[in-house]
């Protein structure tokens, strides 16, 4: 919002103008967006243990690769954002995330070999420091602190339906074709993704409001946030969080999948039950 002052015989008044509401266009493109980006991650789960396991890569070879890419994630949380303070297109940054991911989708897909792997692990890992947070500066950017609620809660619906539907979608094409076949189509869900994200209008995401900054007191060389806060947050994440990503990591491998014993599909995988 930005203030302005009237004055009107001898009385000054304080005028407030709101910025205009989003367009349907660009709500019902976040939303769109929300649901294929979810989709898009769905193949990074338990699949990846799995599809390596079936390669042939031993359980340290995968909790390694695993483990770098979850650190890598918490180490650029706080530069991802520091580069969505400073950068005005946040559309554009979503648009190397997908990107990125999508890459990485389709390195593990054609050429499953320990030093690319782990460099698509590494790239997907740093995706995560600032994807996920230019999603919430442009629902920010584009309905305020005000809306914000309902707004993440249609992130989420969306994001829900996605993940869940493309979780399914993805086990059946592993089960019926190949375990590549998650991964390429993982890497093709990129495309409506960014179809979406280009559905979202550059005018309608509020430069300062998406930075969480007081509009007209916002400068991109002087975002809000501190060297102090920087250090801090590092720490915090790398403590509070390192140790579940860790373990989680190196546990996918031993226990969600076993292979099948015989049968036509015998190089497939199949989750454990327990």
């Amino acid at each position: 919002m930005t203030a302005g002052k009237i004055e009107t015989a001898g009385v000054s008044a304080q005028l407030t103008v709101t910025p205009p509401e989003p367009s349907r266009v660009s709500q019902r493109g976040l939303d769109y967006f929300n649901l294929f980006l979810a989709g898009l991650l769905a193949g990074f789960g338990p699949f990846v243990a799995g599809y390596l396991s079936s390669e042939h890569w031993s359980k340290v070879e995968i909790g390694f690769v695993l483990t770098l890419s979850g650190l890598v994630g918490l180490v650029s949380q706080i530069p991802g954002g520091e580069l969505l303070d400073r950068a005005p297109a946040k559309r554009l940054i979503a648009t190397l995330g997908v990107s990125m991911v999508a890459l990485a989708a389709l390195v593990l897909a054609l050429n499953p070999t320990f030093p690319l792997v782990l460099a698509a692990e590494i790239l997907q890992g740093v995706t995560g420091g600032f994807l996920g947070p230019a999603v919430a500066a442009i629902s920010l950017g584009l309905v305020g602190h005000d809306a914000l609620p309902v707004r993440l809660g249609r992130n989420q619906r969306f994001a829900a339906i996605g993940g869940l539907s493309a979780a399914l979608l993805m086990g059946l094409l592993g089960y019926e074709f190949s375990n590549r076949a998650i991964f390429l189509a993982a890497a093709a869900l990129a495309v409506p993704t960014l179809i979406a994200l280009r559905s979202i209008r550059s005018a309608d995401i509020h430069f300062a409001r998406a930075c969480n900054a007081s509009p007209g007191k916002y400068h991109p060389k002087h975002p809000p946030r501190t060297r102090r806060m920087f250090i801090g947050m590092n720490l915090h994440l790398l403590i509070s969080r390192a140790p579940s990503r860790y373990f989680n990591s190196r546990m996918r491998p031993c226990c969600p999948w076993r292979r099948k014993s015989s049968g036509p599909r015998a190089h497939h995988l199949r989750p454990c039950r327990f």
